[in-house]
């Protein structure tokens, strides 16, 4: 059994770093080997902790959310000048209970979501992801329909109006998931994230590629797999790609956007531990690897707890929560180093100084793009989607099936 508190922590610990520390000591060689490990080194160290400006400190202080700094660093190039970008990433539970009319629940996550962003700004953010349908409750399991209230257009809705003046006050970039209202099309709902530009204009739209139907999370009842192929945004602060939620189970979705050209790939997500957390720390640092880009990890905290019991086909008795989501955003580099996470359950921001000039330097060094053998794979899958498609295995024609030889107690019965 694992011992995870009611308020989301670890055995009482904020975050899977703060036990290794406690237990390793948090200037120990022993930690600095098992980071190393874990976490990666970035130019033959730790990612670094960077300090940030006393005005943001504060605000996360009197806020009662965390704040956390870290930089990637570069190679000095000759011919080249450093590319210096901060990433910003946003976690947060929802305010108000879920029995509360809608309207008081939707004000008071704008409240404190535009309380973390503006000390993201004070931090210097330039580019800002929230998380998977940060607008509400992550109802998608009740399979109530009444949730459906939340949805909204993409380009003219409620939560573009309250970002687009925060993207303008402070020169940011803004990802921004939402649950959307396509009054175009029959009014179909979709997953999808919206990229406001650092004036604050509406840049587009990517809706999510992948879509879950396990456990709690049959999200089909709602929407269903996105249209917009793997859409890259070429924004002064470099080019980002938004892979939401189930799809970074996959790796060649990560791949699509990294065939377009992204430099950085937010994960907008909302999962729960007993479903994914042993994955968590894994695959946004596998995309960015495997990719050669920076990815960007972001989950939500907290319980949200329903007014209907619901149950979900799988066999357990109906029940009023999804689990526990377990926060701890992190970002991930291409050369394989990843930040620490933020808190398994408190609010956060975490802010992240990146050098994308990294992005070419890792290309030059593994090759992975150079190596890669795309003719093979695309013949590979043009023949996999097709009806009749034969496996490619090889065996022996005169194959033989061992016989298990009973033991001789089951023999003498």
């Amino acid at each position: 059994q694992h011992s995870v508190t009611d308020d989301g922590s670890l055995a009482s610990y904020d975050s899977v770093e703060a036990i290794l520390e406690k237990h390793l000591g948090a200037n120990s060689e022993g930690l600095k080997e098992v980071k190393r490990v874990l976490y990666g080194w970035n130019r033959g160290n730790e990612v670094s902790a960077m300090k940030l400006p006393t005005k943001a400190t504060s605000m996360a202080k009197e806020g009662k959310f965390q704040i956390e700094g870290y930089e990637f660093k570069a190679a000095t190039e000759e011919m080249r000048a450093p590319r210096l970008v901060t990433i910003g990433a946003i976690q947060n539970a929802i305010v108000a209970n879920t029995s509360a009319p809608f309207l008081e629940q939707r004000q008071a996550i704008y409240d404190r979501v535009t309380q973390l962003i503006e000390a993201a700004g004070e931090a210097g953010v330039d580019v800002l992801g929230l998380q998977e349908a940060w607008t509400m409750p992550f109802a998608f399991a009740t399979r109530e329909k009444r949730w459906l209230e939340f949805a909204e257009e993409a380009a003219d809705g409620p939560s573009f109006h309250l970002l687009s003046p925060l993207a303008r006050k402070f020169n940011m970039v803004i990802v921004s998931p939402i649950l959307e209202r396509d009054d175009a099309h029959g009014e179909t709902i979709w997953n999808t994230a919206v990229i406001i530009d650092n004036a604050g204009r509406y840049l587009g739209k990517h809706r999510k590629n992948h879509i879950p139907r396990v456990g709690d999370f049959n999200e089909a009842t709602y929407y269903l797999e996105g249209d917009t192929g793997h859409p890259v945004f070429d924004t002064v602060y470099g080019k980002i790609g938004v892979n939401i939620c189930y799809g970074r189970h996959h790796p060649l979705n990560w791949m699509g956007f990294g065939l377009n050209g992204a430099e950085i790939v937010f994960n907008p997500s909302a999962t729960v531990g007993q479903l994914s957390e042993p994955m968590w720390s894994i695959e946004a640092r596998n995309a960015a690897i495997a990719n050669t880009y920076f990815a960007v990890a972001i989950n939500r905290v907290g319980t949200e707890t329903f007014p209907n019991p619901f149950t979900s086909g799988d066999g357990k008795p109906a029940h009023k929560d999804f689990g526990h989501f377990y926060g701890s955003s992190y970002v991930a580099a291409p050369d394989a180093s990843r930040s620490p996470g933020l808190s398994r359950f408190r609010d956060g921001v975490l802010v992240t100084k990146v050098d994308l000039n990294l992005v070419r330097q890792v290309k030059d060094s593994w090759m992975f793009r150079a190596t890669a053998r795309y003719d093979m794979y695309a013949d590979l899958l043009a023949k996999y989607v097709k009806p009749g498609f034969k496996p490619q295995v090889v065996s022996s024609s005169k194959m033989q099936v061992k016989p298990v030889k009973a033991d001789e107690d089951t023999a003498d019965e």
